[in-house]
């Protein structure tokens, strides 16, 4: 299949060898309440992105492809959460504390969870990652080496942070990557324009940017 309007040039892949990976959709960051919202952040920037990514959450299920999902979660004890980590800035609230949603990005409290308008389902997989990167201490590498994955989709929050530094792993390990341009987004536009800017430079260096619509008329066209 074929992406006509990526950018830099056309994103070629095959479903069986491609992956949808939508990183950190989770109520904390994006629904009024949570964790976000208490550092002062307007996460209706980042709700704003739900039904496109729905859709196209939705399309690639139909095509039969793989979707891996992603949370930032600590383990209750915080021993795979650095304190470089924790103590960074001079937020209200830190990771651990008890937040409007439980206990933040903890394993298993409920701002933890995936927003339901995107929850996994059946056989997707689920990755709890203590780091900004999915490939960090995961073993996610090896789950799409077993599965002949060579070719990933992204989205999910946020832009600059999580998202960016999940295609850079990527990106390092050899797979060609494309960022759905309306299926992420930051609590900062430009940030999310810059990194937009910076993954197609040099002719793509980390990866591919594009439309999830274009996404949609590939996967219609079998082409």
């Amino acid at each position: 299949m074929r992406i006509e309007e990526a950018i830099p040039f056309p994103y070629e892949f095959e479903i069986r060898n491609t992956a949808l990976v939508l990183i950190d959709m989770q109520r904390d960051f994006i629904e009024p309440g949570g964790f976000g919202e208490t550092l002062g952040n307007d996460v209706s920037l980042l709700e704003a992105i739900v039904p496109a990514t729905k859709t196209a959450l939705q399309a690639w299920r139909e095509a039969g492809g793989l979707v891996v999902h992603t949370r930032e979660a600590h383990k209750p004890d915080l021993s795979d959460c650095p304190s470089a980590k924790r103590n960074r800035g001079n937020p209200a609230l830190r990771i651990g504390d008890e937040g409007p949603m439980g206990r933040i990005l903890v394993a298993g409290e409920p701002g933890n969870q995936i927003i339901e308008a995107l929850a996994p389902i059946g056989s997707e997989i689920v990755i709890d990652k203590p780091g900004k990167g999915a490939f960090y201490a995961t073993g996610l590498h090896e789950l799409l080496q077993q599965r002949g994955i060579t070719h990933l989709l992204f989205g999910g929050v946020t832009t600059e942070v999580c998202v960016q530094t999940s295609m850079r792993e990527a990106n390092d390990r050899g797979y060609d990557c494309l960022l759905l341009e309306d299926c992420t987004e930051s609590y900062f536009p430009a940030f999310k324009a810059a990194t937009l800017d910076m993954v197609r430079a040099q002719g793509g260096i980390v990866g591919w940017t594009a439309p999830s619509a274009a996404l949609l008329a590939a996967l219609r066209s079998g082409q």
